[in-house]
């Protein structure tokens, strides 16, 4: 019993002993730890030291919560996470009279790692808020952090969405005033170019291009072609070099867009607004046009990519990115917008702003470039829609090429993108993220245009008769119903933004008007010698066409006069109008006066003398004659051909008054059938010759601009002189 007793007290002892020793102090647990203050650092997190100070930026909307706590590190030595020490958060800077800021924790404790953090709400006003986080230590160094945060206003989509859409209209305005100014500036080229068109394949590509170049837009370049076709002035066949040729064109403007001149906007608009409006010479001041459209279009990109910025922390929109990098959705976005604002040109202007802002990598952008190949081409198929076969051809062939093209790349999205690095500029080696990506993207994105296109001219050039081939038998001839009695056949109202080209559709319908006319005058001598009826309803068919086209004509020229036109292609305007109104006069004098004549004879059964019919043939000879010589001056504005066109003129009047002597002398023989038929003899006469007056008041009116140019030009120089000499006579009244 003794002997349990003892057992159980030395385990009590050594329970004891040993629970003595847990809590028994070491020498090292008791020994003061002490802490170099000056090793001890605070850091932000969250990604929020970054390389580019303008990443820390954190976007909220008012009265909202930041999307992400304010966090930071304390560490020590760089390495060790400290526990439990206290970081006071606080409110640096806010806008003027915001109120409802809040920190939830003033003062927080770090983390086992040494990790801090405080939710943080915004204010009530729109703008720049700065909070801080820093530790209490005995240094100054590296005791404190910043953050900063722009509050949103509620209403920050639509100002965005205002900030995209005006920024746009500011780019697609001066894309069209710098094409406005490039025509200008090419003047009468363009119409020169397309005219001595050849069916060399290389030839008709750089004409594509060219063209394109000047007028900003492949769709616009196919439209034109769609037109021309329309208008019979070329061939299907002549069209598919210059549609390859222009997907190259549309990408000089993407390249120029490339060029981060944006914080040179407003000086390039400054310029071009002082050279055109300073300078009186045509030329001069169309440069100027291309000069403030340039500025006008790189200021519309400056106003979307600061409406963009925010983009750069809003997760929907950087959701939306990673989706396009998935081919098929990028293609079928790019198709679709593109399609939407009708210019490829405008949305890859977009891309390399996405671009600019570290939105967008170029893996991203490839399909969306692709998509918007194909976008492009709907403009053409909407423009070829209400033509004929002819057109429908060139509008397939440009969807056509585009598709094949999109089939060719978009297996080698990924290779495609590394040979485009491999020849763009290398961004700056001490950028990374989206810094890096903001500095070498925009020129990848418009290489990538680049190549695309010119790979697949390349590619399609040498096949052209055979897509030709493969076009003719998608869409093969078919009769055409015609759709009304009368209509226009060169007219192209898609063309009047281009008024050289325009103003060559309508001299060609114009010479179609007066070929009718001069049928005309070919036909009336008819019901004059014989009794036909039928012709007599051909005539007044033909009168209906004539109104018709007069008044067609004389509606398109009035737009294109609308248009900002140099002073030559003015003067071709006032002159086409001129000429109509001469022709449906023409037209007037055969309806309205000889049908009626002609049918008084046969009513009578009349008929005229042999000598009588043979003045009047030889005098509608020479009328008919002077009509051609009117067709020949109006084709080509030959001055000296009008010249002599006034001398004939002149000779049939002192002809028309011997006819009338002639005729005279005959009734005075009392040769019977003169007697009967006097008066529609000399009616006749004296018609066929206003009517010459008309074809030659063709003639006149090239001369007459011609001489008014003159004697405005010497009025002018003689009114600078009398200036100069009359300073010295000015009187001055006492």
């Amino acid at each position: 019993m003794k002997c349990k007793f003892y057992q159980i007290l030395f385990f009590l002892f050594i329970a004891v002993s040993l629970n003595a020793q847990e809590h028994k102090p070491t020498q090292d647990s008791t020994k003061t730890v002490v802490i170099d203050s000056t090793k001890i650092s605070i850091s932000k997190s969250n990604n929020s030291a970054t390389e580019n100070p303008q990443n820390d930026i954190v976007y909220a909307t008012v009265n909202n919560k930041l999307p992400k706590p304010l966090k930071v590190r304390v560490l020590y030595e760089g390495l060790k996470p400290i526990q439990n020490f206290p970081v006071h958060f606080e409110v640096i800077s806010s806008p003027s009279k915001t109120n409802g800021i809040r920190i939830s924790n003033l003062i927080a404790y770090t983390d086992v790692n040494g990790y801090a953090h405080t939710d943080v709400e915004l204010g009530s006003k729109g703008g720049e808020y700065e909070f801080s986080a820093r530790i209490e230590i005995d240094t100054e160094k590296n005791d404190i952090v910043y953050f900063k945060a722009i509050a949103r206003e509620s209403n920050w989509v639509l100002f965005l969405i205002a900030g995209l859409v005006g920024g746009l209209a500011l780019f697609l305005f001066g894309m069209e005033m710098m094409s406005d100014g490039m025509k200008k500036t090419a003047g009468g080229k363009l119409r020169l170019i397309l005219e001595t068109l050849t069916n060399n394949r290389i030839l008709a590509a750089a004409v594509g291009t060219f063209v394109t170049m000047i007028i900003q837009s492949s769709s616009a370049t196919t439209v034109m072609l769609v037109s021309f076709v329309q208008a019979k002035l070329m061939t299907f066949a002549q069209t598919l070099g210059i549609i390859l040729g222009a997907g190259i064109g549309t990408t000089i403007t993407a390249q120029m867009i490339a060029f981060k001149l944006t914080d040179y906007a407003l000086l390039i608009i400054g310029v071009g607004f002082l050279i055109s409006f300073l300078s009186k010479a045509k030329k001069i001041k169309s440069i100027g046009e291309v000069i403030l459209g340039f500025g006008i279009l790189f200021f519309g990109m400056h106003v979307m990519s600061s409406s963009m910025f925010p983009l750069r922390t809003y997760q929907p929109f950087i959701d939306l990115l990673l989706h396009l990098e998935n081919p098929f959705y990028g293609i079928l976005a790019g198709t679709i917008f593109t399609a939407l604002i009708q210019s490829s040109s405008a949305f890859t202007g977009i891309l390399i702003i996405l671009g600019t802002q570290g939105l967008i990598t170029l893996d991203a952008a490839i399909p969306l470039i692709l998509g918007s190949n194909i976008g492009t081409s709907i403009t053409a198929i909407l423009a070829s829609l209400n033509t004929g076969r002819e057109a429908k051809r060139v509008a397939l062939a440009h969807t056509l090429f585009k598709v094949i093209g999109v089939l060719l790349f978009v297996w080698w999205i990924p290779q495609f993108a590394d040979f485009v690095r491999s020849i763009s500029p290398a961004g700056s080696e001490n950028l990374t993220g989206i810094s890096y990506l903001a500095e070498v993207v925009p020129r990848q994105i418009a290489n990538a245009h680049t190549v695309f296109n010119i790979v697949l001219t390349l590619i399609l050039l040498p096949f052209t008769n055979i897509s030709a081939k493969l076009i003719y038998r998608i869409l093969p001839d078919i009769e055409e119903e015609e759709v009304s009695i009368f209509k226009t056949k060169y007219l192209e109202d898609s063309l009047i933004s281009t008024p050289t080209l325009a103003l060559n559709l309508a001299k060609a319908e114009i010479i179609r008007m007066i070929v009718k006319v001069q049928r005309m005058v070919e036909q009336i001598l008819i019901p004059f010698l014989k009794n036909d009826d039928e012709i007599i309803d051909k005539i007044l068919t033909e009168e209906a066409e004539i109104n018709y086209l007069n008044l067609r004509i004389s509606k398109y020229l009035m737009k294109i006069s609308q248009k900002d036109l140099e002073e030559e292609r003015a003067d071709e305007v006032f002159q086409m109008l001129h000429c109509i109104t001469e022709i449906e006069q023409i037209g007037d004098n055969v309806s309205k006066m000889l049908v009626p004549l002609a049918k008084k004879r046969m009513e009578l059964n009349l008929s005229f003398s042999e000598e009588g019919k043979k003045e009047i043939e030889d005098y509608h000879l020479r009328t008919m004659k002077q009509i051609s010589r009117a067709i020949e001056v109006f084709k080509d504005v030959n001055l000296q051909s009008a010249k002599r066109m006034e001398k004939k003129y002149k000779k049939y009047r002192l002809m028309e008054l011997e006819l009338r002597r002639t005729h005279f002398d005959r009734i005075r023989e009392k040769v019977p059938a003169s007697i009967e038929t006097s008066g529609i003899h000399l009616e006749l006469i004296d018609w066929l010759k206003r009517i010459a007056s008309n074809a030659t008041n063709i003639a006149r009116i090239f001369l007459e601009t011609k001489h008014e140019k003159e004697r405005l030009a010497k009025q002018k120089v003689n009114l600078s002189h009398k200036e100069i000499t009359d300073d010295n006579d000015i009187y001055y009244p006492s």
